[in-house]
């Protein structure tokens, strides 16, 4: 698949193993959008239905009124409020540069030229691959998990833990002493938002989430 890798990843955790789906992008190669619409959340198969995208997985943190709890920024227009030096951003500039941030490292900027951007927390992998989310800072429950990364090479990953079987702080442990050479990962709305929908060519993945989510990250071909 052009700029598209799939693999997956067996993870144990005691008696149980997850089952990672993680699919790499070349920013060069794809264009990353978020969308966003309060009033008519949707499944991701369904926002994947309306949109017809290369990819779609769910985005970040939402109130029962389904209102972006961070700043979420859609084809340049705001929403929500920016998070603190705690959480992390991705974004999309005008000329095109994509990436994934810890706001305490880089801080968000209003005046910054953004297009997309969705914040969120916590801060799986800190910048340099360092692993963010120690274990006491975990209560330890296990969940269906979405996170959204960039590796030393500037690729964007979109990984996805839809069993259920890992707390935050495995899930940070196993990213950052991991070969995908990651520099920063930033955890997105997991438990019942976790869902992505891949079509590229033969490959297919189908992990709806579990309710309507009011936002998510799509990705197409240039």
């Amino acid at each position: 698949m052009r700029g598209v890798a799939l693999r997956h990843v067996r993870v144990e955790t005691g008696a149980v193993a997850e089952r990672l789906t993680i699919v790499r992008l070349d920013p060069a190669t794809v264009r990353f959008r978020v969308h966003y619409d309060p009033t008519a959340p949707r499944l991701v198969s369904a926002w994947a239905g309306r949109f017809q995208p290369l990819l779609v997985v769910n985005g970040g943190y939402f109130t029962p009124e389904n209102e972006t709890t961070g700043l979420l920024v859609s084809n340049g227009r705001a929403w929500g409020t920016p998070y603190g030096e705690f959480a992390g951003m991705f974004a999309v500039t005008s000329d095109g540069r994509v990436s994934v941030r810890w706001l305490r490292d880089q801080p968000y900027d209003p005046n910054e030229p953004l297009v997309e951007a969705l914040q969120s927390f916590p801060v799986v992998v800190k910048p340099g691959g360092v692993m963010g989310f120690p274990a006491d800072a975990d209560d330890g429950r296990p969940a269906r998990r979405t996170v959204v990364a960039q590796d030393v090479q500037g690729r964007i990953l979109i990984i996805v833990a839809p069993r259920g079987y890992l707390s935050l702080h495995e899930l940070a442990r196993f990213l950052a002493g991991s070969d995908l050479d990651l520099d920063v990962a930033l955890n997105l709305d997991g438990g019942f938002s976790t869902g992505l929908w891949l079509q590229a060519g033969e490959r297919s993945v189908e992990v709806d989430s579990l309710v309507p989510v009011p936002s998510v990250i799509s990705v197409d071909y240039r």
